[in-house]
């Protein structure tokens, strides 16, 4: 059985595309590629249609993800039959994405760093309006979470 996941942000072009392209990768080297479908979308559709932020794509390709066949489409309330995972990088998105999730799929939508206890954070700050070092913790945050992601799906 196919698992789905969903990775959501505000504007889906820098946070959940970059999870997503990560989780890719992730689940490419843990030979899981063809047992779990990965999506992004975004809270807002301010970028639909976009590819992810310039620079979250260069701070990706340096660490071997490549973004740039993605497009950012806005959170849907289908997605949330669609998908096994709901996963949001934040507190006010993931609050945001709930008033969207039908009552009987709320048990799907979690915070993606739920996955990384040992981050020591809740919360992948949002990079946009930031500088170099912001897409780096990102990169950071979101590889310390897929991995525990996939040991979670391998149980």
């Amino acid at each position: 059985m196919t698992r789905r996941i969903l990775f959501f942000c505000m504007g889906n072009i820098c946070r959940s595309p970059t999870a997503e392209g990560v989780m890719r990768a992730k689940l490419a080297a843990a030979g899981l590629a063809g047992d779990v479908e990965v999506d992004s979308a975004g809270t807002h559709g301010y970028h639909v249609g976009a590819p992810p932020d310039d620079r979250a794509q260069e701070h990706a390709l340096r660490r071997g993800y490549d973004l740039s066949a993605l497009r950012a489409r806005q959170l849907v309330a289908e997605d949330f039959s669609r998908f096994d995972l709901v996963l949001g990088m934040d507190a006010d998105n993931l609050t945001r994405a709930a008033k969207l999730c039908p009552p009987a799929q709320r048990h799907r939508l979690k915070l993606l760093l739920d996955y990384a206890p040992h981050a020591g954070k809740r919360h992948v700050p949002d990079p946009y309006y930031g500088g170099e070092a912001g897409f780096e913790e990102v990169l950071d945050l979101v590889e310390a979470a897929c991995e525990g992601l996939v040991v979670t799906l391998r149980r």
